[in-house]
């Protein structure tokens, strides 16, 4: 609109008129101008000129115009930032309730993100208690959305919030160098446990929901691509510039023709606390592996005259040979803490979903009035034993130690998910078992279910018991230790049967 009004008033300057006697428009090149008229198109012209440049100074206009002073990849995530995260944040508030919320706590992780990128594009590497210091942000995003699903595990949207929350550590790419890239893709295929139970549950059903894990997991897709154009081996910091500190902060780019401000005075040192932050210490553990031999440039040589299997006369000594500060213990809670309170226990039945939780020494639960379309979530039960009865859509245990469970029959899946010591007894029919993150689990097969398929991944002393003729089972172990060869044309993966 406002080229078009250029093109006007430039047209204006030179208006036709009409030639005596014929009526056919010509141009008139001796049409003269007075000087009001001069004056009030140079004033049109003026504001028309300063209305393009204020619009040229918006984000992402005026090619770049706008990009004075941010960095080419602090352009980049903004450019993610406004594709694949604007539609999960819209796709998300369509759908509303948890998910949405869910939603603005990963927007809020990503924009921190972007100002620490600010930063490290304005500021040399800094050392690594002020980098931890750094990270602090993210740190807290991560865990305020994985606790966002810790307390709505009864949440209908429950699969949603897991592959958020399974998969959110990606925003910890800039303290994974060498390769953060492979780190952010293996953050994603965490998700895909719960991505996956999305698209089945919603298929045919709500094309929404199918459009939301679209959008969620091209975030994490799009980001791996980010990373390996300008963060290949680690996040770029600038060659330039202060070292950034602790309280470090984006500065915002300078007006064009104008010098950039002088950088502040650094920030007071941090206060001494006796307390700990795990993420902060997870950082400083990175980059204390990042530094590659250099880590063991501080030990201390230890001589032949101080080594016991070589000066035997150090065996005999009454106090300890050790010097140095005494090692580090945690601190012991007081006597008077209060513990925080222990969820009640509850067995009751939501919409289509029974809930059995918290149970502990409960060895006579039933859940008897069953329908096909419902299903049971089981979780954090220990010490106790729960009994199914009738057909039932699906069963999830989840984080449940040394837990028994009897059923019928399942149309669909039975999930053991973050469990120890688990037992499970199928009656009648089961399609397929899922045993994931789970140590020790025994799976009682009965005679019409051992067509059932038994899916397993990162657990262990897993075994399946099979009915005999006499009525007794024999026990057969899954396997956990594999073979991977090269054939010339693709990997070939094999049972290893362990010696001995």
């Amino acid at each position: 609109m406002i080229l078009l009004e250029l093109v006007e008033l430039v047209a204006a300057s030179h208006k036709p008129c009409v030639a005596p006697g014929d009526g056919v428009i010509v141009s008139c090149p001796c049409r003269l101008w007075t000087a009001a008229d001069m004056e009030r198109l140079v004033e049109r012209l003026e504001k028309a000129v300063e209305r393009l440049e204020n619009v040229c100074q918006g984000p992402g206009m005026c090619g770049d115009a706008s990009a004075k002073g941010v960095a080419q990849y602090v352009q980049a995530f903004d450019a993610l930032l406004a594709g694949p995260v604007a539609e999960y944040t819209k796709i998300s508030r369509e759908v509303g309730g948890d998910v949405q919320k869910h939603a603005e706590m990963v927007h809020a992780g990503l924009m921190s993100e972007r100002a620490l990128l600010v930063v490290a594009s304005q500021h040399q590497q800094p050392a690594e208690n002020a980098f931890s210091e750094l990270l602090k942000p993210i740190s807290e995003q991560i865990q305020a959305v994985q606790n966002f699903r810790e307390k709505n595990r009864g949440s209908k949207l429950f699969n949603h919030l897991s592959a958020v929350s399974e998969s959110i550590p990606a925003l910890g790419w800039v303290a994974m160098a060498p390769k953060p890239g492979p780190y952010v893709k293996e953050m994603t295929d965490a998700a895909m446990f719960y991505t996956n139970r999305i698209l089945k549950e919603y298929k045919d059903v709500d094309k929404k929901q199918v459009d939301w894990v679209k959008a969620y997991l091209s975030i994490w897709t799009e980001l791996q691509a980010y990373i390996k154009e300008y963060h290949t081996t680690g996040l770029t910091w600038s060659k330039t510039g202060p070292v950034a500190t602790a309280g470090a902060k984006a500065a915002p780019a300078p007006p064009a023709g104008l010098a950039p401000p002088p950088p502040g005075p650094p920030p007071p040192p941090a206060p001494v606390s006796s307390s700990t932050d795990d993420s902060a210490s997870g950082s400083a553990l990175f980059a204390q592996i990042n530094r590659g031999e250099g880590i063991t440039s501080g030990l201390r040589h230890v001589s032949d005259d101080m080594k016991t299997h070589k000066n035997p006369a150090l065996k005999n000594q009454g106090g300890p040979v050790r010097s140095g500060p005494k090692p580090f213990t945690a601190p012991k809670p007081a006597c008077n803490a209060n513990p925080s309170p222990k969820a009640p226990p509850l067995l009751e039945l939501e919409g289509k979903k029974w809930r059995v939780e918290n149970q502990e020494n409960a060895t006579n639960l039933v859940i008897s009035d069953t329908e096909l379309k419902q299903v049971a979530y089981v979780f954090k039960c220990t010490n106790s034993t729960l009994q199914i009865k009738g057909k039932i859509n699906s069963i999830t245990l989840d984080n449940c130690k040394k837990l028994g469970l009897v059923f019928d029959d399942v149309v669909g899946i039975v999930e053991i998910i973050n469990s120890r010591d688990v037992k499970v007894q199928v009656m009648g029919k089961v399609p397929t078992i899922s045993i994931n993150k789970t140590d020790g689990c025994h799976v009682y097969l009965s005679k019409s279910s051992l067509d059932c398929e038994i899916v397993s991944a990162k657990s262990s002393e897993m075994n399946v018991l099979i009915p005999t003729e006499g009525g007794d089972f024999t026990e057969f172990p899954v396997p956990e230790q594999f073979k991977t060869v090269w054939n010339g044309q693709k990997l070939v993966t094999t049972v290893t049967e362990i010696a001995g």
